[in-house]
């Protein structure tokens, strides 16, 4: 294909993904203070687009990603913070160290022939020369591995189970596996290209490794084969960096805090997952100034190696004192906001749909309310979607950190009643490039990125103004006025006793 036709190409895709997802009901003006209202207004989704556009730029220049320890990943630093140096915030790129896995061996082997097996993060390792059992083939469908039922009719005792990504966790699937008596798990790619950069989240239980799409149709025809699993690594130190930036208006002792990880996966420029809501972030931070009226200083942060395992934010929130954890009111976060099929989540503070992890931490019921109400007011549908421990929030919520945000989805799949509410296709992944090369500039919704950069705007600069719902930290007008009625009432006592001590 021509490089004209590329781009042809190109833009007919954009064109078709920017098409509205869901059909809101006439709008109104949210409830709120008017720095809020006049920020989300400012906050447009072409301004968002041009830093994804950069960013799309940057990984094309610098070896096709923007993953941690990458050029890639400095580059996009440098971008972020100049961008806000230029503005005037109080910018810092602290560094944090992290041990990475170094390979020592990644195959599962067939009849003498080896396949990649790319061990997930949290995995643990095989012994020296792997592991060896009859390979079982989980049935495929939509949710290939995520129940019970679907290990059923097989002897999966001792083998290897190969399941198809897609439909829940990682995590989830090869739960399913080790209760069904699996000794190892192979996740193949639902997508064209290796399983790379991906999670169980939580320490796994037995040795779980990814393989290419590819591979896994060719290893689905050798059921019932021995195969060795042979996965192992050592870890050595590397050194990475956050960006963080705060306004130079606004408490220092009551800060309201915003993130969303820059790091994108290796395989690709990772333009929803997660420049999305890095770029939202930034447009919210350039256009609130560095010297916004707010009672609340704001801090925007950056993580970095969230894909490696939340590690930038970790260890971020692991660094400060119980006292700094103190000055900071409230956590928001963003993480994927413009996904193809896009969701509208909000993080489920209170617990309401009873799935999961629980609430968070007191005052994440009051965020969950304050995007709640917004997209409510803007006619916009939406879910909660559970605290399961993928994002950034972790740490926060780890440390009594109130905690919240919005999410577009990911690899679940959309079903049929929100397909619907929003919009977009039944029956296939929120983003059907989560993790893999096509997370490119065609890989966006900008209806659902615009809806989301506007409340990511409007929820950040309400609590800019006021924390009272979430911590009972007042604003400053409330504060004088309480002020002003306490020396009033001890003024109207001291006349009255200066009277009572004339009469005597």
């Amino acid at each position: 294909m021509s490089g004209r036709s590329k781009l042809a190409a190109v833009l007919a895709i954009s064109a078709l993904v920017a098409a509205p997802t869901a059909t809101a009901s006439a709008a109104s003006e949210p409830a709120g203070p008017a720095l809020a209202k006049k920020l989300a207004k400012k906050v447009t989704v072409e301004g968002v687009n041009r830093h994804l556009i950069a960013f799309q730029r940057i990984s094309d220049r610098n070896g096709g990603n923007r993953a941690a320890l990458t050029p890639g990943y400095n580059a996009s630093v440098d971008y972020v913070a100049g961008k806000l140096r230029d503005e005037g915030f109080i910018v810092s790129t602290p560094t944090f160290d992290f041990d990475v896995m170094v390979t020592d061996a990644e195959r599962a082997t067939v009849a003498g022939v080896n396949y990649q097996a790319l061990i997930l993060t949290a995995s643990p390792q095989t012994p020296a020369g792997g592991i060896t059992g009859p390979l079982r083939v989980v049935p495929e469908d939509a949710t290939t591995g995520c129940e019970a039922t679907d290990f059923a009719g097989q002897d999966f005792a001792g083998s290897v189970a190969l399941i198809r990504r897609g439909g829940c966790t990682f995590e989830q699937k090869h739960l399913n596996a080790a209760a069904a008596g699996a000794i190892a798990v192979l996740v193949s790619n639902n997508v064209a290209g290796p399983l790379s950069n991906v999670t169980l989240t939580n320490p796994g239980v037995i040795p779980t490794g990814g393989v290419s799409q590819a591979d896994g149709t060719t290893l689905a025809t050798k059921a019932g084969s021995p195969v060795t699993v042979d996965m192992r690594f050592h870890t050595e130190v590397r050194t990475e960096r956050n960006v963080i930036a705060e306004t130079r208006t606004g408490r220092k002792n009551n800060v309201v805090m915003a993130g969303a990880h820059l790091d994108s996966v290796e395989l690709g420029a990772g333009i929803n997952d997660n420049g999305t809501g890095s770029a939202a972030l930034l447009e919210t931070a350039l256009q609130l100034g560095s010297r916004p009226k707010v009672d609340n200083a704001v801090r925007f942060a950056w993580w970095g190696a969230e894909e490696r395992g939340l590690i930038g934010s970790t260890k971020w929130v692991e660094s400060l004192t119980f006292e700094q954890q103190l000055d900071i009111a409230l956590y928001l976060n963003f993480d994927m906001v413009g996904s193809p099929n896009a969701a509208y989540f909000i993080y489920d503070g209170d617990n309401s749909d009873g799935v999961g992890a629980g609430p968070g931490p007191y005052g994440s019921a009051q965020i969950e309310k304050a995007f709640a109400d917004y997209f409510a007011a803007k006619g916009v549908p939406t879910e909660g979607t559970d605290f399961s421990g993928r994002s950034d929030y972790g740490e926060f919520i780890a440390q009594g950190i109130p905690a919240g945000g919005l999410f577009t989805g990911a690899e679940g799949v959309k079903t049929a009643a929100q397909a619907a509410k929003w919009g977009g296709t039944a029956g296939i992944a929120y983003d059907p490039c989560y993790h893999a090369a096509c997370d490119n500039l065609g890989n966006v919704d900008r209806v659902a990125l615009g809806r989301n950069a506007g409340a990511i705007a409007f929820v950040t600069a309400s609590y800019g103004v006021s924390t009272e719902d979430v911590n009972g930290v007042p604003p400053r007008a409330k504060r004088a006025e309480a002020r002003a009625t306490a020396a009033k009432v001890q003024s109207a006592a001291h006349d009255h006793d200066h009277s009572h001590l004339a009469v005597a």
